[in-house]
């Protein structure tokens, strides 16, 4: 009776509502197992999905947190894979780095054209895949078009429309590329398209998101609102961590620019 008691103190509130537990139809424990069962859920209360801190409320004074929810990825598998979740929305992350890396530098190198993409009759290929890209000197980058000939034109456009203020000129199969002077205008252009690929990448965060709290809603039918509840929430939190990352990304990535 004493175990059992214990047991039944250590229920988060959230189980009970203003009628307490006892109104709610509570599975049987296993055999050999004294602890009362989280409701429509088959494991015991020491091996409870969650630890949190709680504020239940939008505390009323300042300064204080909302409800920090903290689930156990293992326990909740059979409804949604949180790591893979958190791993895509960490993608989404890592592009947006080597986006900040590649295409927003406050001088343009070599590497920084490998990557821009050249729309052929063949398909889509990197410039580097096409082009022999050199620098030769700290105002001039050189693609020699030599072994694809047939794609300068492709190649001088992508350039162009890289976004990245490159106007290239072409010489036959040669493309130059003046590197651009470093002036606040050219500064202030990549801090704004800084924000730009930023906001994107929320976009494609709360797309992780939304397609996460959709599949956990496909199992209202088989466990308990609070285990959906929590769920959601630990989603949210998820994401709402990522949107903060990415802010800092940006902040140090405009300080950088802007210098």
């Amino acid at each position: 009776m004493a175990v059992a008691l214990r047991c039944f103190r250590r229920l988060p509130p959230l189980l009970y509502r203003s009628s307490f537990a006892v109104t709610r139809r509570l599975p049987q424990a296993p055999a050999g197992c004294s602890a009362l069962l989280l409701d429509g859920c088959g494991q015991c209360v020491h091996q409870v999905l969650l630890t949190r801190q709680l504020a239940t409320k939008k505390a009323k004074g300042k300064g204080q947190s909302q409800a920090k929810v903290n689930i156990s990825a293992a326990l909740v598998e059979d409804i949604i894979n949180l790591e893979e979740t958190n791993e895509d929305m960490q993608a989404v992350v890592e592009a947006l780095k080597e986006d900040f890396s590649r295409n927003l530098n406050v001088r343009t190198s070599p590497g920084a054209l490998d990557h821009i993409i050249v729309m052929t009759q063949e398909g889509k290929f990197p410039l580097n895949q096409l082009g022999q890209i050199s620098q030769k000197s700290p105002q001039l980058i050189i693609v020699n078009m030599t072994n694809f000939p047939e794609s300068t034109a492709a190649a001088l456009k992508a350039i162009r429309d890289s976004g990245m203020n490159l106007n290239p000129e072409m010489d036959g199969t040669i493309i130059r590329v003046p590197v651009p002077k470093v002036t606040r205008e050219h500064r202030e252009s990549l801090a704004k398209l800084a924000k730009q690929s930023t906001n994107k990448s929320k976009e494609a965060l709360r797309k992780v998101r939304s397609k996460s709290i959709n599949q956990v809603k496909k199992f209202k039918s088989k466990v308990s609102e609070d285990t959906i509840w929590l769920l959601e929430k630990q989603i949210q939190q998820m994401a709402d961590s990522t949107a903060a990352e990415m802010d800092k990304l940006l902040a140090a990535k405009t300080k950088e620019l802007l210098g």
